[in-house]
């Protein structure tokens, strides 16, 4: 089974996405969006890039924990990732996206 991504309506209106694994933990959150419309464009955008790795930027958070964020071809990011502990759980996390993804279905968060 993939994972599966779950759109939200937040504060003032605006849509974000979660990506789910299978295990149900998020692995990315994506930028607010004014429109659904807007984050559905968003989730076929990561469902594109998700398998090239260069799309990912890996950052350390002041703290030293590490993240990524998934970025669009033209540059603009698209989600970002939870904050890991160790590099190789950035890692993990990464290829995790990777493997959702692709294949996740699309649902309303409950």
């Amino acid at each position: 089974m993939a994972g599966k991504f779950e759109i939200k309506t937040g504060k003032g209106g605006k849509f974000r996405f979660n990506l789910k694994a299978t295990n149900g933990q998020v692995i990315l959150t994506s930028e607010a969006y004014d429109s659904r419309k807007g984050a559905e464009g968003g989730i076929a955008s990561v469902k594109k890039n998700a398998g090239n790795d260069a799309r990912f930027e890996r950052k350390t958070a002041k703290d030293g924990s590490s993240y990524f964020v998934l970025k669009a071809s033209n540059g603009e990011p698209i989600g970002k990732s939870e904050m890991y502990k160790t590099k190789r759980s950035m890692e993990n996390g990464i290829a995790s996206v990777g493997k959702n993804a692709p294949d996740a279905a699309v649902t309303d968060a409950k």
